[in-house]
């Protein structure tokens, strides 16, 4: 988002809803990184707790991020420039007269360094899982890449390497390289090397040396062990999205450099874009203007950050609204949890309770014991007020007052604040909550509580949530299970393998598995939740039998909850835990288990849930995320479904894929994705993930994400030099005995302008983003996964497929280009892959095709489609695919339609004046021989 004032224009990385009271101050103060007079600020590198304390990390840091503002600034002729960069030290590390952190945390990095355990390789890389010319999630280096500088010989200088993955992750520009098809055919039937630009040479080196290209392909299958090295010394100046380690490179491919013939994802992702093109259309660039003058920019300034103690204060409505709906029942019951088993030991907590004003009812204390977490918990609020006002700026202003007691600033602390107030007041202390230097998240009871609690939250990069008035719901539980330290160190992390709730009815049961993989199993809890004045009866099974029942639990009667701590490792398997309803009314029983991580040898799986944004405006939809992992490596074929619960009505399950269709762009990242527009009402959606994977071989992926190329060796004066063989990291089969699950809060979203009652279907198919064409003889075989009737649910209508052999007339006229009968064609159920083979004769030598004179005539050939529903809505075109098709000149010409259809116009006119003038001929000779006849009569006659 852009904001202009007198400092010159700011461009937000993250979008923050502004207020049009805030003072031009709060709009710098609650942006991240900010464009400003061509320089960006509030860049944020964090290093992960894991990796160990070296002296010489840092200055390489510095350096590598000084190295590449000069060149990014060059290579956008003279627009932007890195001018601020904060890095976040460890709290592992040795403290050292850094800065305290403010709300900054290694989960709102841009750039992370991490060396976890399995850690494969040392490719950079940036996750990106949004679509062309949108921002990805972070950058990922290794501290080996780091210190490491024997890798330069095959990635390049690291501030190169940087700004490859910076376009990767602030402009949303893809690799112009393809690993897995590094060779193609191009228009002309010759072998090219998959690279942007074109002028970037080089030669083919087969097992033994140099080679020319023809030994490079056997039966037009391309020979293994052949690859092409590039010569050291280059006149291309593109591209930077390519190979960033040549010398002579200095910019990314435009138009007129740009090869759309490779195959790559930049092609594949843009429909053929160059990488410059994508990057001009950015808001970045249309809010900046290269700097007049020869002179370069000031090399960038670096703050150097540790967080210390963490810090908590949970700042609690007591107002008399929280009677409604069991309110603060299920505040007590999630509030014991975190205190008893999410937050990490050596924390400081306090606790605050606000109505119409403040009160403090715990200070800081350290948590250093279960005793600790009991007295706390003895601390939380056990009735409501009378008092029906809500002033959130009071519990907040004496929640600063408890956090800053240890340090004397709120620097770093972390406010929890839950509420169900209607406090329209809550503008008031925006700027001083962003100024304290603490993180505020936000939990919403209800529907009545006001929408600028949720900026609250934005601005100071917290979490929000919204906790529906359902009795059967987890969602508050859910919501603290979520806040974690925010230090990146996954194995002190509690998580959560289940979350259940259902009202059940008199004498019948809540019964269900949780799985415990190997990876998990310290620090182990067994939470049940009811309504009654008497817990149901509890029994709970081990894997090896060993039950578990009611007597067992340690009981909270006053907060309704039954908690069992596992002793030691809780073994992995199958745990079945049976509840019984022993009352006479039906009432909501809930199951909540977590753990912690066995080992810091063995990462265990994690799940993080997100949305795309913050908001929505009907009928656009929201796409819902989730990230499925095992350390680096993505975790495939699990089965991933999101839970929606609106404030009004039943709650809405999606399953999620990663399939690389509809909203999900790359296939096999461990990113699932769906778009989700069941829209009920306006107002707040909960998001909840379940994640499941079988007992089976579990396929972990490669690492995902966009990156830096690693060549393999150049040509220098003449001579072969390879570099050191890269780290391969292939996909990997796992034994994975019991499987494993995992459950994850995404926070909530806010969706505005549902209709009331009834409404037209609005909702077209999706896009189609994985469309392919290849060429099996004389025949086109084009595939790809079958869009929904709505988005990516369902089943479309049909589809309409066109074609040209004019890039331009595909991309900007797609409704004038050549139509291909898809009569016989039916969509099938949305994921589906289709396939469709069709001969493209007719559109060979159609309008605008001139021979080229080759030896073999060639016709390049771009597809495009979209998906049409019962109702016409039309999804957008589709990815361009294309082909070249080559036509021997022996062979006789293949001529186009139009050219066909006026063809045979011409021959059925000819055949009829053919047939005509025999029909007049022999009527002639008849003639003359009639009258030659009775002339001869007549002779004989005289």
């Amino acid at each position: 988002m852009m904001h202009r004032d007198n400092a010159g224009p700011v461009c937000s990385l993250k979008f923050v809803t502004l207020l049009v009271a805030l003072s031009p101050v709060l709009l710098l103060l609650g942006a991240r990184v900010q464009l400003q007079d061509n320089g960006y600020d509030g860049i944020l590198i964090a290093i992960n707790p894991q990796v160990p304390e070296n002296q010489n990390l840092i200055p390489n840091i510095k350096e590598m991020i000084t190295e590449a503002s000069f060149y990014l600034f060059n290579a956008t002729k003279r627009r932007v420039f890195f001018r601020n960069i904060q890095i976040l030290i460890p709290a592992t590390w040795e403290a050292n007269n850094y800065s305290k952190v403010e709300q900054e945390s290694y989960e709102k990095a841009d750039i992370i360094v991490t060396d976890w355990n399995g850690a494969p390789g040392d490719d950079p890389y940036t996750l990106q899982y949004r679509g062309c010319g949108k921002e990805g999630k972070y950058i990922h280096f290794t501290s080996n890449f780091l210190l490491n500088d024997d890798l330069t010989a095959g990635y390049g200088s690291r501030g190169r390497v940087f700004v490859h993955e910076w376009a990767h992750l602030r402009w949303g520009v893809f690799d112009e390289y393809n690993n897995d098809q590094p060779f193609y055919l191009n228009g002309q039937n010759q072998i090219k090397v998959t690279r942007c630009s074109s002028d970037i040479t080089g030669i083919f080196v087969c097992e033994k040396g140099p080679c020319p290209q023809e030994n490079c392909i056997i039966s037009k299958l391309f020979k293994e062990g052949c690859v092409f090295i590039y010569n050291s010394t280059q006149n291309a100046t593109a591209s930077i999205m390519f190979m960033q380690s040549l010398s002579s490179v200095v910019e990314f491919c435009n138009a007129s450099t740009h090869n759309q013939e490779a195959p790559n994802l930049q092609n594949q992702m843009c429909s053929l874009r160059s990488a410059w093109d994508v990057i001009a259309d950015s808001t970045d660039f249309n809010c900046s203007f290269p700097l007049k003058g020869s002179e370069l920019p000031p090399p960038p300034s670096f703050t150097l950050l540790q967080a210390s103690d963490k810090v908590v204060c949970l700042v609690l409505d007591v107002s008399s609204k929280m009677a409604e709906a069991d309110r603060l029942l299920r505040l007590q019951q999630a509030a014991e949890f975190y205190l008893m088993q999410v937050v990490e030991i050596h924390s400081f907590v306090g606790i605050v309770s606000f109505d119409g004003k403040g009160e403090i009812r715990a200070q800081l204390q350290q948590i250093n014991s279960d005793d600790d977490r009991k007295l706390l918990v003895s601390r939380l609020p056990t009735t409501v007020s009378a008092e029906a006002e809500t002033s959130m700026c009071s519990g907040l202003k004496k929640g600063f007052e408890v956090v800053e007691k240890l340090n004397g600033k709120a620097y770093g602390s972390v406010i929890i604040l839950v509420t169900s107030g209607g406090d329209e007041h809550i503008g008031n202390c925006l700027l001083t909550a962003l100024s304290s230097g603490s993180t505020v998240h936000s939990i919403a009871l209800g529907s009545s509580v006001v929408g600028k609690l949720e900026e609250l939250s934005h601005l100071t990069g917290g979490l929000k949530f919204y906790v529906p008035d359902k009795s059967n719901s987890n969602s508050m539980i859910d919501a603290f299970s979520r806040i974690s330290s925010g230090t990146g160190d996954i194995f002190q992390q509690s998580m959560q393998l289940e979350s259940m709730g259902e009202n059940v009815r008199p004498y019948h049961q809540l019964k269900n598995t949780v799985t415990m993989d190997n990876s998990m199993g310290n620090d182990t809890i067994f939470l049940v939740m009811w309504q009654t004045s008497g817990p149901p009866e509890i029994v709970l099974l081990d894997p090896t039998g060993r039950k578990y029942s009611t007597i067992n639990f340690i009981i909270n009667q006053t907060f309704r909850t039954a908690r069992l701590l596992i002793p030691g490792t809780a073994k992995p398997g199958h745990w079945t835990y049976t509840l019984n309803n022993t009352h006479h009314s039906p009432q909501a029983l809930k199951v909540t288990v977590a753990s912690r991580a066995f080992s810091s040898a063995v990462p265990p799986a994690t799940v993080e849930a997100f949305v795309e944004r913050d908001s929505t405006y009907f009928p656009h939809p929201m796409i819902i995320y989730a990230n499925v992992k095992k350390g680096f490596y993505p975790i495939l074929n699990a089965t991933v479904t999101a839970t929606i619960e609106p404030e009004i009505g039943d709650p809405v399950m999606l399953k999620l894929s990663d399939d690389g269709a509809g909203a999900d762009i790359i296939k096999n990242d461990g990113i699932y994705s769906r778009y989700f527009f069941s829209f009920a009402v306006n107002g707040r959606y909960s998001l909840k993930v379940h994640v499941n994977h079988s007992p089976s071989i579990n396929t972990i992926a490669s690492i995902p994400g966009s990156h830096a190329m690693y060549v393999p060796g150049y040509i220098a004066n003449g001579n072969i030099q390879m570099n050191v063989p890269r780290k391969l990291v292939h996909r990997s089969e796992e034994e994975k005995k019991w499987g494993f699950s995992r459950v994850s809060s995404g926070g909530s979203f806010s969706v505005m302008g549902v209709p009331a009652g009834p409404h037209p279907d609005v909702f077209p198919p999706c896009k189609i983003i994985d469309l392919k064409a290849v060429k099996m003889e004389e025949e086109v075989t084009l595939s790809w996964t079958a869009p929904g009737e709505d988005f990516d649910q369902g089943q479309a209508t049909s589809y309409e497929i066109r074609m040209s052999n004019i890039l331009q007339h595909i991309q900007d006229d797609f409704n004038n280009a050549i139509l291909v009968n898809t009569s016989e064609l039916k969509p099938q159920q949305a994921g589906t892959r289709e396939m469709f083979t069709f001969l493209p004769k007719l559109f060979i030598n159609g309008p605008g095709h001139q021979p080229d004179g080759e030896t073999q005539e060639n016709h390049r050939i771009y597809v495009a489609m979209r998906a049409m529903d019962r109702n016409s809505l039309k999804s957008a075109v589709s990815n361009i695919a294309q082909l070249s098709l080559f036509i021997s000149p022996n062979s006789a010409p293949v001529l186009g339609r139009d050219s066909l259809i006026l063809k045979g116009v011409l021959i059925a006119i000819s055949l009829i004046g053919i047939i005509c003038l025999i029909i007049v001929a022999m009527r002639y000779t008849l003639n003359r021989k009639k009258r030659a006849d009775k002339k001869e009569n007549g002779t004989k006659l005289l």
